[in-house]
């Protein structure tokens, strides 16, 4: 219990993190300091923590993330590995398996990959009694369990209640607009790139009934999202019209070269009781910014 409590503490500090170096600082703590079990990571969530810092925009953020977890899945595959399957259907790494990694580590080759798990191999399976539904829970089980070492029988809860709360949403029917979600959600939460938001599913994070109703821009991940509203602040910028004349100031200061050769224009893009959008350009390296 002191463990989770401390680690609790460790990833607070982290998650409020004012700064890309604090956060790798925090990062390289929790490495050295601390050693961890499934049941730890689980009631601490540092594993979703970290895990959602692997795409972080800074690369040695994003790298010590990564480093993290597979140092943490390393260390719970092999206590998994020593012990028999739980009655709950954990997922650890056979005797044999784990046996030639260690091998293949210790004769300085890469570890052989882990096998990929599915709802076939881990024996889950739908409850409804409707062959579609049934399906279906199974390809929502089959994009969870990806990259996870979560026990089937959690996984296999996660994905019943995300089919189960498709199937209420779509009015009780398994129509194409029900087909239509579960591709979508399949696709979203199997995305390699997006780890953070398949673990938030199966942690309860994100609630089955949320998925139900999310959209494919509500589900990306945080690059997808980044570069999204990039594009939008683009189309934005040259959306306001380029025979429209921009005033010239010198009352900004570009945050890139120093410069204060600027032009500069308003408009009004939220309601009317908000203050005015500035639009700023550098006519010096071309830096474009807006503020309200």
């Amino acid at each position: 219990m002191t463990e989770v409590l401390e680690l609790k503490k460790v990833v607070k500090q982290l998650q409020g993190a004012s700064s890309p170096e604090d956060a790798a600082n925090i990062l390289r703590i929790l490495k050295k300091d601390f050693k961890v079990t499934e049941s730890i990571l689980r009631e601490s969530k540092a594993g979703l923590a970290v895990g959602k810092l692997r795409t972080h925009a800074s690369k040695e953020v994003a790298d010590l993330a990564k480093d993290l977890v597979k140092k943490w899945k390393t260390e719970v595959e092999k206590a998994k590995a020593t012990t028999s399957p739980s009655p709950t259907g954990t997922y650890p790494l056979s005797p044999q398996k784990f046996s030639s990694a260690q091998s293949a580590s210790s004769n300085g080759s890469s570890a052989p990959k882990a096998e990929v798990r599915t709802a076939k191999s881990d024996g889950a399976k739908g409850a409804t009694g409707d062959q579609t539904r049934d399906r279906c829970t199974e390809m929502m089980y089959d994009s969870l369990v990806l990259d996870s070492s979560h026990p089937t029988a959690l996984v296999e809860k996660r994905a019943r209640a995300v089919e189960a709360s498709v199937y209420k949403e779509m009015g009780s029917s398994t129509g194409a607009d029900y087909k239509a979600k579960i591709r979508s959600l399949f696709v979203n939460l199997k995305d390699k790139n997006n780890p953070s938001f398949r673990e938030s599913v199966i942690s309860g994070d994100t609630p089955a009934e949320m998925l139900a109703t999310m959209s494919t821009a509500d589900m990306a991940s945080e690059d997808r999202k980044a570069a999204n509203r990039k594009i939008e602040e683009e189309n934005l910028f040259k959306g306001l019209g380029a025979e429209e004349q921009q005033a010239e100031t010198d009352a900004f200061q570009c945050g890139r070269c120093k410069q204060r050769k600027c032009r500069y224009r308003q408009q009004q893009t939220r309601s009317a009781d908000e203050p005015m959008t500035t639009f700023v350009t550098c006519t010096n390296c071309g830096n474009r910014w807006k503020f309200c």
